[in-house]
């Protein structure tokens, strides 16, 4: 469903999970600062806000949201997809998303642990 290339040529495998990088955590509280310090203000402030919060971080402004959906624990593009479907983001633009911040250094993928061979089966013997 979400596994293919990036627009720079990285595939993360099936199941890859992501968590928030030190800049990341810093960026996340950042991220809600600026939302909290415009809400009372109009649109056009919050807009603003939110792109000068991504302008040095060379992100977009709507990929705060991925950060505080990885505020609490790792998640993978289909849990930050379904996540996020509520509030109209598509799953490309999840996954567009974590490649920015990914190449920010906002997030980190989680270590992938090595698929463990099945224990072989014994041979069958048809008489």
């Amino acid at each position: 469903m979400l596994q293919g290339k990036t627009p720079d040529g990285t595939r993360w495998p099936r199941g890859q999970k992501f968590t928030l990088s030190a800049a990341g955590v810093e960026a996340d509280v950042a991220y809600r600062g600026a939302v909290l310090d415009a809400r009372a203000m109009s649109r056009a402030a919050l807009e603003g806000a939110l792109a000068a919060w991504a302008a040095p971080r060379q992100v977009a402004p709507g990929d705060g949201v991925v950060l505080g959906e990885l505020r609490t624990k790792p998640s993978g593009l289909a849990d930050l997809a379904r996540a996020l479907e509520d509030a109209g983001t598509s799953a490309a633009e999840v996954r567009a998303a974590v490649d920015r911040l990914v190449k920010a250094g906002l997030l980190d993928p989680v270590q992938v642990a090595p698929r463990a061979d099945p224990v072989p089966r014994p041979a069958v013997r048809w008489r």
